[in-house]
């Protein structure tokens, strides 16, 4: 969708909108000042599912902004964004979970909304929601190049775009201090939503005039030697798994916009989780084939993804090399292994958990995976943040038994993983939500991108090939840096 010069912007407010806003802050400005502490007043609008909600954020994202991105093209457009703070929940440690969603209930207490009930063709993701995610680690993220993203990091985010299946939402929140003025923040959530714009994403540069350089943050042989010694350890019988992640770094020679990545990524993988988690300061962009948790009332879904092959161009090699991962004994092993163990996880919440009898295989645009679907009917309301929780890290990002993996991991690797292998999605008031695990991704800062993958090490593990499978999952990203 294309908007002529002089014509209002199809995302502004009409005036029925900005009474309402204007209404639910008053209100919420008397829960303030009553108590002593802030409030929020939320207010969503029908717009048009022809506008691209992650070009809007990106194109008026300010210098300072927050801002997120999470969309699966493929699933009917489905789209989640988000651009500002207007509250920001952070945790760490092993509790980081339950303080997190502690922290967000206390808010949504203090939240003038409008009911759910009253939008049944909404689109998921609609309303006032924390949009963010969290760290692999429960203090993940020390190293100076993740600082701006916590262990646990969601944000109200001042707008928050969604979209799907021919429907759309936009959202405007304020917090509203107990000495605030309505009339001013009412002007400046205004303000905002007229500086969203339908605007195209930047294209890539097919041939910069300078090409960046690409080095591993380790030589490749140092990885091998990582996956020889895990192999030792499970030949000893310490664990039955255990996934290895390197980076690689491409040094551009100008700061790199995550815009044009995203818009890539989004292009070639389109069944895939495609997102963007911004700050200031960075941005985590990747293309992720993996479902963490998704939560739907009691409803709750997850996949267990593990076991992975390359593509190809001819599709009776790519079909050869699909039965191939599906007939492999190590591949079906390390799917069995996580399998098993979110099943084990989810049983304790759950009146059942049902998984498929066979995985299948999911090809996206350079590998392929073995996955098991897996859905469960929830006991009692668990919240879509806890479920995470309670899942990671599963053993497809982490390793089998997880108490006897958890120390080897870092030392093996020799890096701080930071939100790689984290999560990256959204929670709502509700609670449900949707969280992706964050892998095939690459953290920009500056001119510096680095890139994350890692492979599952069972015990007829080859250093060799697990090196060569890293570099192929590190074909999502690297073609587009580099």
């Amino acid at each position: 969708m294309t908007v002529r010069s002089g014509e209002p912007s199809p995302f502004a407010f009409d005036a029925a909108a900005l009474d309402l806003l204007e209404r639910r802050i008053d209100r919420a400005l008397a829960l303030a000042r009553r108590g002593g502490v802030r409030a929020y007043a939320s207010v969503t609008v029908s717009i048009s599912p022809e506008l691209d909600p992650s070009a809007a954020v990106l194109a008026a994202r300010r210098h300072d902004d927050r801002f997120f991105c999470f969309e699966q093209p493929d699933r009917d457009g489905y789209a989640v964004c988000g651009l500002g703070t207007t509250a920001v929940v952070e945790a760490r440690g092993p509790a980081r979970f339950d303080a997190a969603v502690s922290s967000c209930r206390e808010l949504a207490r203090r939240m003038v909304a409008g009911d759910p009930g009253n939008d049944p063709a909404r689109p998921p993701g609609s309303g006032p929601l924390f949009v963010g995610g969290f760290a692999f680690a429960p203090d993940g993220g020390a190293a100076p190049e993740w600082s701006s993203l916590s262990p646990v990091q969601l944000v109200l985010p001042e707008l928050s775009l969604s979209r799907q299946a021919g429907a759309a939402r936009l959202t405007a929140n304020a917090c509203v201090e107990p000495d605030g003025s309505v009339e001013e923040l009412v002007d400046r959530l205004r303000g905002r939503v007229e500086e969203l714009r339908p605007a195209p994403i930047p294209l890539l540069d097919p041939d910069p005039v300078s090409r960046a350089r690409v080095a591993g943050a380790a030589p490749p042989s140092h990885y091998e030697e990582a996956v020889r010694r895990a192999v030792e350890c499970i030949g000893r019988g310490e664990l039955q798994k255990i996934v290895l992640a390197r980076e690689v770094r491409v040094h551009g020679a100008a700061p790199i916009d995550p815009g044009p990545v995203l818009d890539a990524l989004r292009a070639v993988f389109p069944a895939c989780y495609c997102y963007c988690v911004g700050s200031p300061e960075l941005a985590l962009v990747g293309a992720s084939p993996e479902l963490l948790v998704r939560r739907d009332g009691a409803r709750a879904q997850t996949v267990a993804l593990a076991g992975s092959a390359r593509r190809s161009a001819d599709p009776a090699v790519d079909s050869h090399l699909g039965e191939q991962l599906l007939q492999s004994p190590k591949n079906r092993a390390e799917q069995s292994i996580v399998a098993h163990r979110i099943q084990r996880s989810l049983e304790p919440v759950s009146l059942w958990v049902a998984a498929a009898d066979e995985p299948v295989l999911v090809k996206v645009h350079n590998v392929q995976h073995l996955a098991t679907p897996i859905r469960a009917q929830l006991a009692e309301p668990v919240a879509t943040v806890e479920l995470a929780g309670l899942l990671h890290p599963t053993p497809a990002v982490g390793g089998e038994p997880w108490g006897a993996a958890a120390p080897l991991v870092p030392a093996l690797e020799g890096l701080d993983r930071g939100w790689y292998a984290g999560a990256v999605g959204w929670t709502d008031l509700a609670e449900d939500g949707e969280l992706c695990v964050a892998l095939r991704c690459a953290l920009l800062r500056g001119s510096v991108a680095r890139l994350y993958a890692g492979c599952g090490i069972v015990a007829d593990s080859v250093p060799a090939e697990e090196l060569a499978e890293t570099e192929v999952k590190l074909q999502a990203l690297l073609p587009l840096l580099s």
